[in-house]
C-alpha cells in the first residue's frame, strides 16, 4: 500500500513538471496541445475510492492551473475525466478483477483496453476543457480540430509511455 502511494506521488510530481516546464511550450500551429498530466488519472489504480479520485482529480487540475493562469479550467476537466473514468470502469472491468488487476496499465489490461481508455477519456477531457477555454459555439469548427488533434497528440505521447515502461504480463 505504501508503495502504491509513493509510485503515484512520484507520478504526480514527475507529470506535472514535465507538463508544467517542458509540454506546456510545445503546440502544433495553435492546434495540438498535449496534456500529458492526465495520465496520472488515468493510471490511478482501481481501488481508489471514488471521493478521493475526484479530490486527486481536483488537486491535480488545480495545480496545473496554477502555473497555466487558468482560474480553474483544467480542474473542472480534471473532475469531468475522474467521473467519465469512472463510469468506463463500471461497465468494461469487471468487480472480481481488481485482485488480478491492480492499476489499468498497458501491461496489465493490454493494447485494445488501454488504447479505448485512453482515447474516450482524453477525447472527454479535452473536448471540456478546450470548450471551457473558449466558451463560445461561434469557432466550434476550430475548437473540434484542437479536440481531435490535441487528443491524438496527448494519447500518442500516452502509448509511447506505456510502452517505454511495459513490463510483459499475462491476463488471468
Amino acid at each position: 500500500m505504501s508503495r502504491t502511494i509513493l509510485v503515484n506521488l512520484a507520478r504526480f510530481i514527475v507529470l506535472v513538471f514535465m507538463q508544467v516546464f517542458l509540454l506546456k511550450n510545445i503546440t502544433f500551429y495553435n492546434l495540438a496541445t498535449p496534456y500529458l498530466y492526465i495520465l496520472f488519472i488515468l493510471l490511478l489504480p482501481f481501488e481508489v475510492p471514488n471521493a478521493l479520485l475526484f479530490v486527486l482529480a481536483f488537486v491535480t487540475g488545480l495545480s496545473i492551473d496554477a502555473f497555466y493562469d487558468t482560474p480553474g479550467l483544467h480542474a473542472a476537466a480534471c473532475v469531468v475525466l475522474a467521473l467519465v473514468r469512472v463510469l468506463f470502469i463500471s461497465i468494461t472491468v469487471q468487480k472480481d478483477g481488481f485482485d488480478n488487476e491492480p492499476e489499468p496499465t498497458l501491461s496489465i489490461m493490454g493494447f485494445r483496453w488501454f488504447f479505448t481508455y485512453v482515447l474516450i477519456l482524453t477525447l472527454f477531457h479535452h473536448f471540456f476543457l478546450l470548450n471551457l477555454e473558449v466558451f463560445s459555439f461561434s469557432e466550434i469548427q476550430y475548437t473540434l480540430s484542437r479536440v481531435v488533434l490535441s487528443s491524438l497528440f496527448t494519447v500518442f505521447l500516452i502509448l509511447i509511455s506505456g510502452l517505454l515502461f511495459f513490463r510483459r504480463k499475462e491476463r488471468k
